[in-house]
């Protein structure tokens, strides 16, 4: 694959691309509590969201969006467009993405669905190991409190 690829910092005008690339992925979007407002706030606390480019068309193609909360880092929404997937672009943006997690200096903790080959052998060989039988749960609509 082309190596002029790159990966630069989210900015709020990149939100509608954005969402769709992870709406075609599955990986949510506002429907999910994940809108401008809270990639906003998380930047604030430190995180950062970083988006795979395209040099030929200046599309996104990839996210990785990373999260802190003073004990971990989290990798959130990480991610390839199915048209550019098997090129060894998830290796430079999880590269990239372990790099900063690294100059956080906090443990790196992610989900990955258990179906999903491909980003379980990316992660293991980028060193994570599984956590053990733990299930997830989530409140999405904080309304119901």
């Amino acid at each position: 694959m082309d190596s002029s690829f790159f990966i630069r910092e989210y900015t709020e005008g990149d939100y509608p691309e954005m969402t769709r690339l992870w709406e075609s992925l599955g990986l949510g979007g506002a429907n999910r509590g994940d809108d401008v407002n809270i990639i906003r706030r998380t930047i604030q606390m430190g995180g950062q969201l970083l988006l795979l480019i395209n040099p030929a068309s200046g599309a996104i193609i990839g996210t990785s969006w990373l999260t802190v909360d003073g004990r971990r880092t989290y990798l959130h929404h990480f991610g390839i467009h199915s048209d550019y997937q098997g090129n060894g672009l998830s290796k430079i943006l999880l590269d990239a993405s372990m790099k900063l997690a690294k100059s956080y200096g906090m443990q790196v903790k992610l989900e990955v669905h258990t179906n999903n080959a491909k980003a379980l052998g990316l992660y293991k060989k980028a060193g994570f190991s599984y956590l053990g039988d733990y299930q997830v749960y989530i409140i999405r609509d904080i309304s119901s409190l």
